[in-house]
């Protein structure tokens, strides 16, 4: 009773009442506990590199072979603005088809100079159809709609143009053309127009300008075929003995080669740690598995944004769309899809995909799922849409959607890496002894090679200036 009675009191008095059996905190003492390897947050699905098909470059580069196209380069301009004043940068013309591999900077700044500055409220038409065709028009702000009048009374829109595009450079090359169809600003547009007049009077001016002129001429008088590619002679619907065309396939003079890039790093552990503290897990293999992972993230990373080979910056531009009215709707998908045979991938940010989503609900439709690598994946039209957070989201909340037809049967996008390389620990990525330092410090240096190739130029599209925050 006296006991009970003391308990009671050491309850009240805020003291720790005598135990009864072992704590758990002193039972730990004698026990082990069951680890889980080291986690890391900024793993990513990183199913681009899962369903790429990979080639094996075992020289170091890979040469694209095309027919040859005599279908003049084309570019996005860039502008600098002082104030309300916007003036397109003298380089930067040579982004423009008639201009493409042109370099007097003195010539291009004076074809600067004579651009004048036009600004368009929305619903504002710029050009009109049918009417004369004689001025370079580069939109320097807003978006602007292309239209031709459908058979049944209403327009068409062909194709949507925004900051940087260009319209009618080919205009001024041609006299007493007309224009094919109508721009119309979609928003507030801000446009740089060269008059054909001036273009000739600056022709005239400068010889070596003139000359390369001409040279663009004879150029678009080359036959092609729908493509651009110089066009195979052939007959065919004949009878009788009629001479039948000569013809050969023409190839690229000066094809382009992928060299295999490079992620590395340098991973350094001390031999105490190497050697003693291996019961359950190694420790360099545990480091090791990590800066793996933090390798194949920056791969991702480089292929789709790598200035050089990445996706984003290796889409040909007539292969680049843009959103009709900003988020991501069905008619987008539909619209990125059409402009190629066989796509079979589609990659975008998981908010991309997530807008995507709401537009679907607000008009009651329900994409569909895929079964990819034992996954269930969303997909539009049959073709999966996979997320890849690599993908950037600008300031201004726009992002890009990727579509591409893979592998080289099908004359698409294909990964580059090589695979029996010294010292290899997975394909393509090897793990070198760099020896042991002074402080007693052992180091590796771990390499990842790889790149990225695209066949032929309609094998990648891109939506662009799609909206994710709407």
């Amino acid at each position: 009773m006296a006991e009970e009675t003391l308990d009671v009191e050491a309850q009240t008095n805020g003291a720790e009442p005598k135990r009864k059996s072992l704590s758990p905190e002193a039972a730990r003492t004698l026990t082990t506990t069951t680890k889980s390897v080291p986690q890391m947050q900024a793993i990513s699905s990183r199913w681009l590199l899962r369903v790429l098909p990979w080639v094996q470059v075992s020289g170091g580069a890979y040469r694209v072979n095309r027919r040859r196209t005599y279908t003049v380069g084309d570019g996005r301009v860039t502008f600098t603005n002082t104030g309300a004043e916007v003036r397109v940068i003298p380089q930067e013309l040579r982004e423009l088809p008639m201009l493409r591999s042109y370099e007097d900077l003195e010539a291009l700044t004076a074809l600067a100079d004579k651009f004048t500055q036009k600004e368009f409220s929305a619903g504002a038409t710029i050009v009109e159809a049918g009417g004369p065709a004689d001025q370079v028009l580069l939109i320097a702000h807003g978006r602007v709609e292309r239209l031709r009048p459908g058979r049944y009374g209403d327009d068409n829109v062909l194709e949507v143009l925004a900051d940087g595009d260009h319209y009618g450079s080919q205009t001024v090359l041609e006299s007493d053309d007309r224009w094919d169809s109508t721009l119309r600003a979609a928003t507030d547009t801000i446009v740089l127009s060269l008059s054909q007049k001036d273009f000739e009077q600056l022709v005239e001016r400068y010889e070596a300008l003139g000359a390369h002129i001409e040279s663009i001429r004879g150029l678009l008088r080359q036959p092609t075929n729908r493509t651009g590619e110089a066009s195979i002679e052939l007959a065919s619907g004949h009878d009788g003995e009629p001479v039948l065309p000569g013809t050969y396939a023409d190839y690229e003079v000066a094809p382009r080669e992928y060299q295999l890039s490079v992620a590395q790093s340098v991973l350094r552990i001390h031999s105490r740690v190497a050697d003693l503290f291996n019961d359950p897990m190694n420790q360099t293999e545990q480091q090791l598995r990590l800066t793996i992972e933090a390798l194949r993230e920056r791969q991702e990373y480089e292929m789709v944004n790598n200035r050089d080979f990445g996706l984003l910056h290796n889409a040909e531009l007539k292969q680049r769309i843009i959103t009709r009215s900003g988020p991501p709707t069905p008619d987008d998908l539909d619209e990125l899809l059409s402009r190629r045979r066989a796509t079979k991938f589609m990659f975008a940010h998981p908010r991309t995909i997530a807008a995507f989503g709401r537009e679907c609900n607000k008009r009651g439709l329900y994409p569909g799922n895929a079964d990819l690598l034992d996954s269930a994946v969303p997909a539009w039209r049959g073709v999966p849409l996979l997320p890849c957070n690599k993908i950037p989201i600008g300031e201004d909340g726009t992002t890009s959607i990727i579509a591409m037809r893979v592998g080289e049967e099908d004359q698409g996008v294909i990964g580059l890496h090589q695979t029996g390389i010294p010292d290899e620990y997975q394909p393509s990525l090897n793990v070198r002894f760099m020896g042991i330092s002074e402080d007693a410090i052992i180091s590796y240096l771990v390499s990842a090679y790889y790149s990225i190739a695209v066949l032929v130029p309609d094998a990648l599209g891109i939506l662009e200036n799609v909206e994710v925050r709407r």
